[in-house]
């Protein structure tokens, strides 16, 4: 154990015994510290390292997928006689901008009217019912949403935040994007002083109304903090599609004689037009960087959805593992669960996070897995590590943090250009006190002689 490490470990009340380390140079033959490495251990969202490795490793990088748009009845004019089929295929950044440009096309194409229904169709993926209310209590927060065969836009409803030139006045609360029956009533008022952890003064609730449901938000934003991006997940993702879909197809001037509805598409239908995702390379950038659990959740079901089991999700957790065996990785210990490591069941010992890593190094597809994780003191989840640090910007590291867990792991260039993988992950009631020890491990890593 280093002696910075183990100072910083003493300094917040960590025993040594509830944190393991593990640290290889890319190419080395053995680890060059090695802590409780085969001790089970709960790595919060550091195992979105594992999801990433078994979606690459099984799809590939350049991996994506197809959203369909078909038809079931005849066209006569601008008058769809028939049901319109929105066509999930598990894509897990279908964002509400694309999904606008698809419903744009279907009016360039000259329909207006659907004398019927718009059908989404998410069964692309079995999912069993999700909770969003399990985790923590806390539903309405985007970090709880669920999987999706037909995900749109993540579920999530942005709320940006605009206090006025002085206190005591509303905040303006600009939601995005638009969601039919949903309404938003905001009673957030702007107070004085520093800002601090300024979403700790707000909540959202849902309340029924005439119209349909009502988030209502309040709380108070402290001016200082200036214009904030804050978000709700209101709706289940298929409530949520229905009131996307509804909404911008008014708003296009498209017209729907029936109902916006979910329901299963038939084998007759003619497709009209389809989307395609951007590559899984960037989709793994994108939830690494941010550490977005629901396309974690996402893609974990999508590993399991060709299985002939009935909960996808349990499916890819079986594929996920078989993948990280058949790779040499030992799987030991390993509890996956969700695949977004938000669980307190979810277990991974240091060894294997460091065999993976170096597996990772090895595959064709290692520049999109590690230009996946954030840059210390640079990007992503990790921009505000290292920042006075001279290792600031040498460590590629995914972290991890929930009540009791603090984790990270990834790769170090040392000052002398020699690549490292690391792993550290500590699990202890003073587990959020460990950053420094953590940052000290990397320091240690760059100052290698």
């Amino acid at each position: 154990m280093p002696e910075t490490v183990a100072r910083a470990l003493a300094n917040a009340g960590i025993a040594e015994s509830h944190a393991s380390i593990w640290v290889q140079q890319v190419d080395g033959a053995a680890p060059t510290l090695a802590l409780n490495d085969r001790q089970a251990m709960n790595p919060a969202s550091v195992m979105k390292l594992v999801t990433s490795f078994a979606a690459l490793e099984t799809l590939g990088p350049a991996h994506t997928w197809t959203t369909r748009v078909a038809t079931h009845g005849l066209r006569a004019g601008q008058v769809l006689h028939g049901d319109l089929y929105l066509v999930g295929g598990g894509d897990p950044i279908l964002s509400y901008e694309r999904l606008w440009k698809m419903l744009r096309k279907i009016r360039e194409m000259g329909i207006t009217t659907i004398d019927g229904d718009i059908v989404l169709d998410g069964s692309a993926l079995r999912l069993p019912e999700h909770d969003p209310y399990a985790f923590d209590g806390k539903g309405l927060r985007p970090y709880n949403s669920g999987p999706h065969g037909l995900l749109l836009h993540f579920s999530t409803l942005h709320l940006p935040l605009t206090p006025p030139a002085s206190a005591n006045l509303p905040i303006t609360v600009t939601p995005h994007p638009p969601l039919k029956g949903l309404a938003v009533q905001s009673t957030i008022r702007a107070t004085s002083g520093a800002c601090g952890i300024w979403y700790n003064g707000l909540d959202a609730a849902l309340e029924p109304s005439p119209e349909g449901t009502k988030l209502v938000l309040a709380g108070t934003l402290p001016i200082s903090c200036g214009p904030r991006e804050w978000a709700a997940s209101p709706l289940s993702a298929e409530n949520f599609g229905v009131a996307l879909v509804a909404a911008l197809w008014d708003e296009l001037g498209g017209h729907v004689s029936g109902r916006v509805r979910s329901g299963t598409t038939p084998a007759e239908a003619a497709t009209l037009l389809t989307e395609t995702s951007p590559a899984l390379g960037e989709i793994v950038r994108e939830m690494n960087k941010w550490s977005s659990n629901i396309i974690a959740r996402q893609l974990l079901a999508v590993l399991g959805a060709d299985s002939p089991a009935s909960d996808a999700v349990a499916a890819g957790v079986a594929a996920a593992t078989a993948r990280l065996a058949s790779a040499g990785i030992p799987t030991d210990g390993l509890v996956i669960d969700n695949g977004s490591g938000l669980s307190r069941i979810a277990r991974i010992r240091a060894a294997s996070l460091g065999k993976l890593l170096l597996t990772a190094w090895q595959r064709p597809y290692m520049p999109e897995f590690i230009a996946s994780l954030p840059i210390a003191g640079i990007d992503g989840t990790a921009r505000g590590r290292l920042s006075t640090s001279p290792a600031n910007g040498y460590a590629h590291i995914k972290t991890g943090t929930i009540n009791d867990v603090r984790a990270m792991a990834g790769y170090v260039l040392d000052r002398n250009g020699r690549r490292h993988a690391v792993v550290m992950m500590v699990n202890d009631p003073a587990a959020s006190a460990s950053k420094d020890a953590q940052d000290a491990l990397l320091e240690w890593i760059w100052q290698a002689r």
